[in-house]
């Protein structure tokens, strides 16, 4: 199993926080918000992981390496400008091989647990799926959701009229053949593509009722950071 950890946004509503430091290197907690999920997966056993990175990525290198203090292979995937998700995932294809891979938002804090990926990878390879995503409840930032669930399925709209929708976490699992029709180097955005692979049912989901925080602004990086010093 392998991973890719999305980096290469600019982080423009965490400005002016943002303009010298690198969005996934913002400290939260006692370290960088990018070591949570480096943490979590060498827990989870799955050491090949891939970063993307365009604004300050070289600080992202020097401060990450080669991974080998948490016990992981790290492997980068620089781009010139940003590519957006499905752009930035189908250019550092040629890193993350021909199975599923794990993908997660580097600017997303969340205590799902990477060893699920294996049996969902071996789900998508089962029923011949595209794309797996992990839904949360809408946040207050967020109250429309994006997209609905059901019996596994991730659909574009709820099965029944006034049904629930919920919000992408930005952790998912995907199959290369998602992302076929993408240019190599040119930018994407990975939303249609999940809406045409639920659309024609080839995409599954799970909710995840864990705690969840899209860490977009100042004040929630400052909450999270509060509430992981709390905690410790």
């Amino acid at each position: 199993m392998r991973a890719m950890i999305l980096a290469a946004g600019r982080g423009e509503r965490m400005r002016p926080l943002t303009d010298t430091c690198p969005k996934p290197l913002l400290p939260v907690g006692g370290r960088p918000l990018i070591a949570w999920h480096l943490e979590r997966l060498a827990a989870a056993g799955v050491y090949d992981v891939v970063i993307n990175h365009a604004w300050l990525g070289q600080e992202i290198e020097r401060v990450l390496g080669d991974g080998s203090r948490w016990g992981l292979s790290i492997r980068y995937s620089p781009e010139t400008t940003a590519l957006e998700t499905a752009g930035g995932i189908a250019n550092a294809l040629p890193l993350l091989g021909d199975a599923p891979f794990l993908v997660v938002n580097g600017d997303v804090w969340c205590d799902w647990d990477p060893r699920r990926a294996t049996a969902i990878a071996a789900q998508l390879e089962a029923c011949d799926w595209d794309a797996w995503c992990v839904l949360v409840d809408n946040p207050d930032h967020h109250p429309g959701g994006d997209f609905a669930l059901a019996d596994g399925r991730l659909l574009e709209a709820p099965a029944v009229p006034g049904g629930q929708r919920f919000t992408f976490s930005g952790i998912g699992l995907y199959r290369p053949t998602l992302f076929a029709g993408i240019v190599r180097g040119a930018p994407a955005k990975l939303a249609p593509l999940l809406r045409g692979a639920a659309a024609a049912r080839r995409a599954g989901a799970e909710r995840h009722l864990g705690r969840w925080v899209d860490v977009g602004t100042p004040q929630r990086l400052a909450d999270l950071d509060a509430s992981l010093d709390a905690s410790r």
